[in-house]
């Protein structure tokens, strides 16, 4: 199964004192061509101290992923427990968040803390889904390429900062 409509671009928003922020219109786009839900499901990323952050149709897409991973692997004894906990951090480690008519959405304390936003929120899409980063992590990180962290530089200048 393919996608069709692919998060792409970045943005950085205001994070208000409860955890508000608008997710950018260009992301919410994708989110409605894939199906009618106006709600995003947040995780704490696999590699990153950032949130990974996709449509609720994802879902079905990424269970999928994982099940034939777990085909590839199943001589391996270890494989089961991998996949139970794969599983469980994939589906039982996420919220579901719904955004008003202006986009905004409440990032949950759990999510915030395990993505340490703190007054900004980087958005960066990355195809099938998009990531949310507080912007010190983002240029702090040696795995980043600099490419991308002119692009979290150039979007805080933007806002002054």
């Amino acid at each position: 199964m393919a996608l069709e409509h692919l998060f792409q671009g970045s943005a950085l928003n205001a994070v208000d004192a409860k955890g508000r922020v608008s997710v950018p219109a260009f992301l919410r786009q994708v989110i409605e061509r894939r199906g009618d839900a106006r709600m995003i499901v947040l995780a704490k990323h696999d590699a990153f101290t950032a949130l990974s952050a996709y449509d609720p149709a994802y879902a079905a897409l990424k269970h999928a992923k994982l099940e034939r991973l777990a085909e590839k692997t199943e001589t391996d004894p270890a494989a089961e427990i991998d996949h139970a906990r794969r599983t469980m951090m994939a589906f039982g480690a996420t919220e579901e968040v719904p955004y008003d008519s202006s986009g905004r959405v409440l990032i949950p304390p759990m999510m915030r803390r395990k993505g340490q936003i703190e007054d900004l929120a980087l958005f960066i899409g990355v195809g099938e889904t998009f990531q949310i980063w507080n912007p010190k992590l983002f240029l702090a990180d040696a795995n980043i390429p600099d490419d991308m962290k002119d692009i979290a530089r150039f979007r805080l200048e933007e806002r002054g900062l």
